[in-house]
């Protein structure tokens, strides 16, 4: 006899149930991973070889070598400051294409290497992480769009070169005779100043005219070589992460190496995870009763809760089960109210009334502790037993 398939009672969901809840989770993650990979990948091919004489990138800067090299001005890359100190003298050009990289020992070095050399120094872009150091005396003010615009200044190689593509940070200064060039709203983009008759500091705002794309603009050729060029050296100095001189040799905690974006990155994440634990939450509702759809018998019940303690090694559990279990039976049978059926100075003066000479410790009995083993556990299963048909018999 074949009888008819039941269908599974398992509470656990199926691969199907599975797939459906966490497949907007999973779309979404590899959408992120994928627009993650495609902005890396389009951002290093952008910054490959940023400002880099031996790069012919759009934002490299190898036509602006070229030209140098046909004006007879030698281009020597170095990538550490020690490299950069070694070579500055005082016919050459130092330019620093990134200053704000630089830790506060390097610009602190650099700047001792600027005012012995007696050299050029060109500083690409520098903000307030490096002008203190780098420039005493400059201010440096809030960006402004690259564009192009005019001299508006005494400095010869200015007026020379007319309109060119500046912008990025401004830069104001007390110092006299300082040419404060290509103003953008009232304040210069480039900046010279002297130090002594043949040493000097200048500061773009911006790097663009030394972009391979906008080299051909406006006289951003004629400004950058006149700028890089005026002697016969130029030390094109381009920061890298492997230089040793960017570590002081002191410890440094867990949190100093962790870059400042992270720490508000986590916040964001943490507030999100927050957000979506209420948002799963609130979506599954009130609890909601309803009917078995098959009728289970209580042996089963019980042998299953059973085996549930026993695999759980739980039994203090399984005695205080069974101990409340009798203590509730016996009350009624006692005349005790169903409230007081778990006070122990209210049951156990019933139960010793009904049954003087019991020879039971019922104190232990209905109120003990846990037994130790299995075997203890029976036993009191036994004794529980023993007394309710006594009190029912009497």
């Amino acid at each position: 006899m074949t009888g008819a398939p039941t269908g599974s009672t398992s509470a656990s969901p199926t691969a199907r149930q599975i797939w459906t809840r966490t497949r907007g989770l999973l779309l979404g993650l590899v959408a992120i991973l994928v627009a993650g990979i495609a902005i890396a990948a389009v951002r290093s091919g952008d910054q490959h070889g940023r400002l880099d004489p031996r790069s012919a990138d759009p934002h490299g800067s190898r036509a602006a070598a070229e030209l140098l090299k046909a004006r007879g001005v030698t281009t020597h890359v170095v990538t550490t400051l020690d490299e950069a100190t070694a070579a500055a003298t005082a016919d050459s050009t130092l330019l620093v294409t990134a200053p704000n990289l630089l830790t506060a020992r390097q610009q602190n070095q650099l700047r001792t290497t600027m005012r012995e050399s007696a050299s050029r120094t060109v500083l690409l872009a520098p903000g307030s992480p490096s002008i203190p150091r780098l420039a005493p005396g400059v201010r440096v003010e809030r960006r402004t769009t690259v564009s192009p615009r005019s001299p508006q200044c005494s400095l010869p190689a200015a007026l020379r070169a007319g309109d060119a593509d500046t912008g990025g940070f401004r830069y104001t200064t007390e110092a006299p005779d300082a040419d404060a060039c290509y103003p953008g709203d009232g304040l210069a983009t480039v900046l010279r100043v002297p130090h002594t008759a043949s040493s000097d500091t200048v500061l773009l705002g911006a790097p663009d005219i030394l972009y391979n794309d906008r080299l051909d603009k406006q006289g951003n050729a004629s400004l950058a070589l006149q700028l890089l060029g005026s002697r016969p050296h130029l030390v094109w100095y381009l920061p890298s992460l492997g230089d040793a001189s960017a570590t002081d040799g002191g410890e440094s905690s867990f949190y100093d190496l962790v870059p400042r974006g992270w720490l508000w990155g986590t916040l964001q994440l943490t507030l999100a995870a927050v957000l979506t634990a209420i948002w799963r939450g609130r979506r599954l509702g009130p609890l909601v009763t309803e009917q078995l759809p098959v009728a289970v018998r209580a042996s089963e019940t019980t042998e299953g809760r059973a085996r549930l303690y026993r695999r759980a090694d739980a039994r203090d559990r399984a005695a205080s089960a069974l101990r409340s279990a009798t203590r509730t039976r016996l009350a009624p049978l006692l005349g005790v109210p169903a409230s007081r059926a778990h006070a122990s100075d209210t049951l156990l003066p019933a139960v010793s009334a009904h049954l003087p000479t019991t020879g039971r410790d019922l104190p232990a009995l209905l109120f003990g502790t846990a037994p130790s083993n299995d075997a203890g556990l029976i036993r009191l299963a036994d004794e529980l037993d023993a007394l309710e048909r006594e009190v029912r018999a009497s």
